[in-house]
């Protein structure tokens, strides 16, 4: 019983010897010129390298988070499109202003920046707004509907964008009318 144990290990062995000596034998499908035994390869068995276990402060060194780049905010004014500085209306008018302005800063636009009133009247609109969602790189048009004050005089009443962090930023961009009674 023994002898056919020791023959049955050692067919089982030449099995596997064969096996894994013609696991290595490949036929090239890019080859284009046949090799001389007859278009076979023998490829011989590769190990994995080994990956060194790194030490303590290397494994402490990785688990600090990479500082991640901020992106910087800025606004360039670029034209006023509706309603020149310095122009007529009557008391009580509505004025819908608008400004054409670039994001020249490398932060996107979105639901977290805003405008705000730094100087200047209300006219009829809160003081803060939300600013047209805009690409770093991109031009935005800037619109808020005022009312003209009911009282003659000269009005000017600046913006100015804010980030999410409450910082403004940019060049501030103003309506400036004059406001007469009508004739």
């Amino acid at each position: 019983m023994q002898a056919r144990n020791s023959i049955y290990h050692a067919f089982i062995v030449l099995t596997l010897c064969a096996g894994l000596t013609l696991a290595g034998c490949v036929r090239s499908a890019t080859s284009t010129t046949p090799f001389p035994d007859g278009d076979v390869q023998f490829l011989p068995p590769t190990l994995s390298p080994v990956t060194p276990t790194p030490d303590l402060a290397q494994t402490e060194a990785a688990a600090v988070p990479t500082p991640t780049l901020e992106c910087s905010n800025q606004l360039i004014f670029l034209e006023d499109l509706t309603i020149p500085d310095g122009t007529v209306v009557a008391p009580g008018s509505t004025m819908d202003k608008r400004w054409s302005v670039e994001n020249s800063g490398t932060c996107n636009w979105d639901d977290r920046y805003s405008l705000r009133l730094v100087s200047g009247p209300e006219m009829g609109v809160d003081a803060q707004q939300m600013i047209f969602p805009a690409l770093s790189g991109s031009q935005a048009e800037i619109r808020i509907v005022f009312t003209a004050p009911s009282d003659p005089g000269t009005y000017r009443s600046a913006w100015q964008a804010y980030a999410p962090d409450d910082q403004p930023f940019g060049d501030p961009f103003y309506i400036e009318v004059v406001v007469e009674p009508a004739s």
